[in-house]
């Protein structure tokens, strides 16, 4: 089970490595923070297989939309994505919070 997790980590940090570098300021700096306090859960075992899962899932689900909002919009995000964006990375850094506090290893 560790191996999957270990995995999943790596697969994820690496994707959000590549993905930070296509995207400059806050956004990719938040995304790369984010993956680093999955990362540190994961190495210290508060975050359990399916939460790490659930939340590299979500991780990526975001780094997709991203992407297409950047390649419809000639590689830029309007005012409203990145506001919608930033809501979204609040979001799922209240759940990166919530699951490495929640007590279930």
């Amino acid at each position: 089970m560790k191996k999957l997790v270990l995995t999943i980590v790596t697969a994820g940090l690496m994707s959000g490595v590549s993905f930070a570098q296509d995207k400059p300021g806050r956004i990719g700096q938040r995304e790369e923070n984010q993956q680093d306090r999955i990362a540190q859960g994961v190495a210290n075992g508060t975050l359990s297989p399916r939460e790490t899962a659930n939340l590299e899932n979500k991780e990526a689900n975001l780094n997709n939309e991203v992407r297409q909002d950047r390649k419809a919009n000639g590689g830029n995000l309007t005012n409203k994505e990145k506001r919608q964006v930033n809501r979204q990375q609040n979001r799922l850094s209240k759940q990166i919070y919530n699951a490495k506090h929640d007590g279930a290893h």
